[in-house]
């Protein structure tokens, strides 16, 4: 197959949701469509054997929550598809946020009960600053459901972007009765599941024009369709591929991933709609693409401990263009040096295999002895470097100490890898003052993943102590030395993991504070390049 073939059946894209509107059971049911899974596991049936499949932290399996990104990758119907499987929940929105920069598109999942909520808003905002298509399924439509009318105004207001339905629900107050395909005029009927989706169900398909739609649909149901069908063509917006493939519009479909009803027929538009790998702008404004024959890529995750018993760390390289072959030489950008990418490997969730050659949009991970940082480029041929991922300013803080003394190094070794990886932020005291550790994070339960890691990946117990810290900005130029600087009492000087300056402050009165009392200050609530 010609490089060109292989770039067009990718597709790489991004499950984003508000937590709890059923995210990870439907990354589960394109998988089991997929043929990547046989049986789909339950993330709310916590005392079965089985769990998500791309829950695969133990403290996630414990929880019924995601709390890392994961990726899976599989073949359906001569696409090769990548699943980025991200965090709901708003106390890992960091870890979202890089995933992002990864995929070409998004799908927005949305609870039809509750429409758009606040994670969904931030994520969503994510996606529109890099301009991706965003594809919208409206989730839990087996149970009593806002009206979808009300449902396409709100993500109009809310979010900004016009949406036009695919397919429409037929009875929303808890008689689900299927969707309307408006491009075929079917109806694809719906019907409840006692296993909970944990097998594929043949959908079935009846032409609303047809004598046998009475047979499937009440009248009342029927003459409901007929009107909102007719409103839908009178005042709805008219569909367009092109304002879609550029995040101006956004495909809206319905159905309940519970019962793997409308996941089959969402499956097969999107992959018709959406679009394979794009070129891609580097730091030096040339554009780089997919079909280029000199590989590139960027780093955009490392995990450690994905296999306790080895102890290992993984970062998932994007490719952008070029084909990646087993052993390749690249180059790393930030440091110029030759590196041999020796032992590739393909996800499922925490399972793997090796990889013998990838493509463009394609998510390898590479073994990791602790040459990589978040954003890094590798590549071959001419000098390629894309732009670095943003580090966030934490909002919570605390002071990490171990319990036991003994294992100092272990707590250190542990900390410094989880921090490496992106999963907490670490400072020190810049005064000399202590060894102490403060650890920053974007949400509280982040403080809690990092006990339970520690204790159960480096064999750690820590007491954690919170801090009265709510912000940190990094020092990008001071008038003097930050030793001499009018800051207020409860301001701290630091420095972070890789060194920079930092100021830890308790408000944001603080803040301005100092940089109204200290001319020529200058600070940045995101970390420099490098972080």
């Amino acid at each position: 197959m010609q490089p060109s073939e292989e770039v067009q059946r990718r597709r790489t894209f991004a499950i984003i949701s508000h937590p709890d509107a059923g995210k990870t059971t439907l990354t589960e049911k394109l998988l089991l469509y997929g043929g990547a899974i046989h049986q789909a596991g339950s993330v709310k049936a916590r005392k079965a054997e089985r769990h998500a499949t791309s829950d695969w932290m133990e403290i996630e399996k414990q929880r019924g929550i995601s709390v890392t990104s994961s990726v899976m990758q599989f073949e359906y119907e001569g696409f090769h598809i990548n699943i980025l499987d991200t965090p709901g929940h708003q106390d890992f929105s960091e870890d979202t946020y890089r995933t992002l920069v990864a995929a070409d598109c998004a799908v927005m999942l949305i609870d039809a009960a509750k429409g758009v909520e606040a994670q969904t808003i931030k994520l969503f905002h994510v996606c529109r600053m890099r301009s991706i298509p965003i594809f919208t399924f409206v989730n839990k439509m087996d149970r009593a459901a806002r009206d979808p009318f009300e449902l396409m105004e709100e993500i109009e207001k809310v979010l900004g972007i016009h949406a036009v339905p695919v397919t429409w629900p037929i009875g929303t107050m808890g008689d689900f009765q299927g969707v309307y395909h408006r491009e075929t005029g079917e109806v694809e009927v719906f019907s409840g599941d006692s296993r909970h989706g944990a097998d594929q169900v043949k959908a079935r398909f009846v032409p609303f024009e047809s004598e046998e739609i009475e047979s499937v649909l009440a009248e009342s149901y029927r003459e409901k369709l007929l009107e909102d069908r007719e409103l839908l063509d009178v005042a709805g917006d008219e569909f367009d591929l092109s304002k879609v493939r550029a995040g101006l519009l956004t495909p809206m479909f319905f159905g309940s991933a519970m019962n793997n009803f409308g996941v089959e027929s969402f499956l097969a538009k999107f992959l018709e709609y959406s679009l394979p790998p794009q070129a891609r702008q580097d730091e030096a404004g040339q554009v780089v693409e997919p079909t280029d024959p000199n590989f590139s890529g960027f780093i955009f995750k490392i995990q450690a401990n994905m296999n306790p018993a080895h102890r290992d760390r993984i970062a998932f390289l994007r490719i952008c263009s070029g084909k990646f072959q087993k052993g390749m030489s690249v180059r790393q950008a930030a440091t110029g040096k030759e590196i041999k990418l020796a032992q590739p490997q393909a996800f499922m969730a925490d399972a793997r295999e090796g990889v013998e050659e990838a493509w463009p949009g394609d998510i390898i991970g590479l073994f990791d002895p602790g040459i990589y940082a978040l954003g890094d480029t590798l590549y071959t041929g001419r000098k390629v470097q894309y732009a670095g991922i943003p580090v966030f300013a934490p909002e919570h803080f605390a002071r990490v100490s171990t319990l036991d003394s003994l294992k100092r190094k272990q707590f250190l070794k542990g900390v410094t890898q989880l921090a490496t990886e992106g999963a907490v932020q670490t400072f020190r005291r810049a005064d000399g003052i202590g060894e102490e550790v403060i650890v920053g994070v974007v949400g509280v339960l982040q403080f809690e993943v990092l006990q339970y890691r520690l204790k159960n990946e480096y064999g750690v117990e820590v007491n954690v102590q919170p801090l009265n810290f709510t912000a940190v900005r990094w020092v990008v130029q001071t008038p003097q030395e930050l030793t001499r600087l009018r800051l207020p009492s409860t301001a701290r000087i630091a420095k972070d993991r890789q060194e920079k300056d930092v100021l830890l402050f308790e408000s944001e009165w603080s803040i301005r504070w100092a940089l109204e009392n200290n001319e020529g200050l200058e600070l940045s609530d995101t970390a420099p390049r490098g972080e």
